[in-house]
C-alpha cells in the first residue's frame, strides 16, 4: 500500500530559508577576527624582519629603503573592508635603534574598516575610530648581549690579523 500524503512536504524549504541565512551570519561574524587576526601576523612578521635588519644594517642602509621594505611586506594585506584601509597612506613606521645598539624596536600602525556590527560594538567599546580599528603591533629584539665588546670591523680585524 501507498503511504498517505503527508503535510510536510514543504517543511524542508521553509527550515532551509531560516538556517540558510543564519549559517552565512555566524560565518561572517567568525570571518572577520580571523581576516584581522591576518592583518596582525602580517604586521609583526613585518616588525621582527625590520628588527633584524636594523640590528645588522650597515651605513649604506637608509631609512627610505627600511621604509620601502617594510611597505612591501605589508602589501600581503589585502586593500579590502575586513583586512585594511586607507591604502599604503595609512601605515605608520617607527623605527629605533641601529647597529650597535643592545636593543632595537619596531612599531607598525594601520587601521581595519569593521563590518558594520563590528563597528557598532568596536565604537560602543571606545577601541575603533572614524577610521576603523586602530591595531598597533612593536617588537623589541635584544640583539648584543651586554657582555660584548667591540663592533664587526673589531671582530674581523681579529682573523685578519
Amino acid at each position: 500500500m501507498r503511504a498517505p500524503v503527508r503535510e510536510e512536504r514543504g517543511q524542508s524549504s521553509v527550515e532551509a530559508g531560516l538556517l540558510l541565512p543564519s549559517l552565512l551570519v555566524v560565518f561572517a561574524v567568525l570571518m572577520e577576527p580571523v581576516c584581522v587576526l591576518y592583518t596582525r601576523s602580517v604586521m609583526s612578521a613585518t616588525a621582527s624582519e625590520l628588527c633584524r635588519i636594523l640590528a645588522t644594517r650597515r651605513g649604506d642602509i637608509t631609512d627610505e629603503q627600511l621604509q620601502a621594505f617594510a611597505r612591501r611586506r605589508l602589501a600581503a594585506v589585502p586593500e579590502a573592508a575586513p583586512f585594511h584601509g586607507g591604502g599604503e597612506e595609512d601605515w605608520t613606521i617607527d623605527t629605533s635603534g641601529a647597529e650597535g645598539d643592545a636593543e632595537v624596536t619596531v612599531t607598525i600602525s594601520g587601521h581595519v574598516p569593521l563590518l558594520p556590527l563590528f563597528a557598532f560594538v568596536s565604537r560602543a567599546l571606545g577601541v575603533a575610530d572614524e577610521e576603523g580599528l586602530a591595531l598597533s603591533v612593536s617588537t623589541t629584539e635584544a640583539v648584543r648581549p651586554d657582555w660584548l665588546e667591540g663592533g664587526y670591523d673589531d671582530w674581523v680585524s681579529m682573523w685578519n690579523g
